[in-house]
């Protein structure tokens, strides 16, 4: 029996998403899985029908307002030093007691140091090398030169594995080069295997289906808005985007709140909009949608360029990140990033409108679709663990 353990990082579900579509592209007999996270992660890879081991959570922060908060995660580093370690020791009692034949890490640190500490070949799949300030932080010379010691000193750390794995489509077409390509200590290592999001089944059942569950109406443009990351982030946004588009009949909405053990039937909040807590059809509104409101993280990003639809990126306040990965959307010109501090009725609209009625924008994403489909990310990933298994 070949045994592989895989350890998203516990925050949202795009890192444990990830692995979970590797974990079930992988399946066959004679190889068996074992997953470790925390979270909301950890509650999710168990619903899929994976074990999940619990360690304890290494996460940030986030003010009442959904926004990335500096001085609560400041605050909360001593916690960080503590449970660290702890999840080093707990990783080694669980890699010792499930023997893997290889080790893949997801974003997560400490996984790394238990299968070294152990001598266990190691796979990092990244999409964040370095820590990225705010814009404004980013304006001091003393900003930029702790950016560039963290995202070497990382480098370094994330260096310990023996293959790092960059899902993600190669420059100059990266969306995350914001956070590695300024990374000079792993340059060596990285390999840019393409997004690792499912290709979609989607029949016309399931389109039909679709659209007789949420009385879409073809004639009104279609608007999904997908928000996820982390839990206490979502909430504050979606109701702010509620209320600004409950007053737009000629434009439709789908809402997603991305909570994995939420309710999969559809909630009628107006003429015009609809809300899912998860939702079941995901594939097939991304497929219907002419425009995809989300904030900036890297998967959802992945999955609107896969369909080739528009985007409308409202990053996390102060997550560098997002906003790195949100500036890069325009200058491909396949989206607007907007500040969810300063928006309003008027700038979505505008920016909804401008979407629609500019082909620029679909002819350059479509395009962008076509590169992205050559690389995929998950079969190259696939083929590199099995060469370990």
């Amino acid at each position: 029996m070949q045994r592989v353990y895989l350890t998203p990082y516990g925050v949202g579900l795009g890192h444990a998403s990830r692995l979970l579509i590797l974990a079930e592209n992988m399946k066959r007999p004679g190889i068996e899985f074992r997953f470790s996270s925390s979270g909301e992660a950890r509650n999710y890879i168990a619903s899929q029908g994976f074990e999940c081991e619990k360690v304890p959570p290494v996460e940030f922060m986030w003010g009442r307002d959904g926004e990335f908060s500096v001085m609560s995660n400041i605050n909360k580093i001593p916690q960080w030093l503590v449970n660290l370690p702890i999840q080093v020791n707990k990783e080694i009692k669980y890699m010792r007691k499930f023997n893997p034949h290889i080790i893949i890490s997801d974003s997560r640190l400490s996984p790394l140091f238990a299968a070294r500490i152990l001598n266990l070949p190691k796979i990092l799949i990244i999409n964040q090398i370095k820590l990225l300030l705010t814009p404004r932080l980013q304006e001091f010379k003393a900003g930029r030169f702790f950016e560039t010691c963290n995202g070497e000193l990382m480098g370094g750390v994330w260096n310990m594995s023996d293959r790092i794995l960059i899902p993600d489509l190669p420059p100059p077409y990266t969306i995350s080069e914001g956070t590695i390509n300024s990374v000079k200590s792993i340059r060596s290592k990285l390999d840019y295997v393409g997004f690792v999001t499912p290709r979609a089944k989607i029949t016309k059942n399931s389109l039909s289906k679709a659209k007789e569950v949420l009385q879409i109406d073809s004639t009104k443009p279609l608007i999904f808005v997908h928000i996820s990351g982390p839990m206490g982030t979502r909430i504050p946004i979606i109701m702010k985007l509620i209320e600004i588009f409950k007053k737009q009949p000629s434009l439709q909405f789908v809402f997603s709140e991305g909570k994995s053990n939420g309710e999969v039937g559809p909630r009628k909040i107006s003429s015009n909009m609809w809300y899912f807590e998860w939702c079941p059809y995901k594939d097939e509104i991304f497929f219907l949608s002419d425009v995809i409101i989300m904030r900036g993280g890297h998967t959802a990003i992945s999955q609107a360029i896969q369909y080739g639809k528009p985007i409308i990126s409202i990053p996390i306040v102060s997550h560098g990140e997002q906003l790195a990965n949100s500036s890069k959307i325009e200058r491909l010109g396949i989206g607007k990033a907007i500040d969810s501090e300063t928006m309003n009725q008027t700038v979505l609209i505008d920016a909804l409108n401008e979407l629609i009625c500019d082909n620029s924008y679909e002819d350059r994403i479509l395009n962008l679709m076509k590169i992205s489909n050559k690389l995929d990310g998950i079969q190259n990933i696939k083929d590199i663990v099995l060469s370990y298994v």
